[in-house]
């Protein structure tokens, strides 16, 4: 694994070490990764949203196309 210096003002350095006390991260480290990890996952859903809304439209959305999806979405296991 790779490091990375990163000089913070006070104020940033504190609020970071009251992160990883207050969400039990075990190291500073630790919580810069898991911003770094949900920052990514934040910009592949964007992307995907993007992607999805420049995609052309393959069927019509009425009333039974929604309530299929709801459908699909109440019968996924992990909503168990």
């Amino acid at each position: 694994m790779n490091s990375m210096n990163i000089f913070l003002p006070e104020t940033m350095k504190s609020f970071i070490d009251e992160q990883v006390k207050a969400k039990g991260y075990s190291t500073s480290s630790e919580y810069m990764r898991d911003l770094i990890r949900r920052e990514q996952d934040r910009q592949n859903l964007r992307q995907l949203l993007l992607d999805g809304a420049a995609s052309p439209l393959e069927t019509v959305t009425d009333d039974a196309h929604i309530q299929g999806l709801c459908d699909r979405i109440t019968a996924h296991p992990a909503l168990d």
